[in-house]
């Protein structure tokens, strides 16, 4: 399966989630095995020449691609949520959005000084989410490896963002 044929797997949903957005929904491949496997296996062979101790991905569909990266490389799984849904003590970072501003945390031990961490989420469109998260992981200590996405919307320029990290994007819209 070729890059080719991820992309034709991610559905246009029109004004979603409101009017103006084209939604680029990756439900689809997802839901066909064969491609969920092999974009699964692109970001992780991506990856495979560095040592990764821990995988951090971001709520909620970098949740779906993170875990079995982290398999892929026989690392851990660490998920940065929104506030109040971890359990346990957190650490947290707030950023700015368009209007307004949002908080992303993590357990407060959950990385531990000099670990190597790939970043992983689903979709790279501003770049606020992800740069928020690698700030975070940052402040912990954490030495970041690389900033994975699943797709990229070029057009947002969220690499900018994330100046400074290693970025790849499997599909880019």
């Amino acid at each position: 399966m070729t890059i080719d044929n991820l992309k034709a797997l991610i559905r246009d949903v029109p004004d979603f989630p409101k009017k103006g957005i084209m939604f680029k929904d990756i439900t689809p491949l997802l839901y066909d095995s064969n491609g969920l496997k092999t974009a699964v296996n692109m970001l992780s062979d991506h990856y495979k020449g560095n040592h990764v101790s821990v995988v951090v991905a971001t709520e909620a569909r970098g949740f779906i691609i993170g875990p079995p990266i982290a398999l892929n490389l026989n690392a851990g799984f660490v998920p940065v949520r929104k506030p109040g849904k971890l359990p346990y003590k957190t650490k947290s970072m707030t950023y700015k959005l368009e209007y307004g501003t949002d908080t992303v945390e993590i357990h407060e031990d959950a990385i531990k000084p000099g670990q190597e961490v790939l970043m992983v989420d689903d979709v790279l469109a501003t770049g606020g989410t992800m740069a928020a998260c690698c700030k975070l992981v940052e402040s912990m200590g954490g030495c970041i490896i690389g900033c994975a996405f699943l797709l990229e919307l070029t057009f947002l320029n969220g690499r900018k963002a994330l100046k400074g990290h290693d970025v790849f994007s499997l599909i880019k819209f």
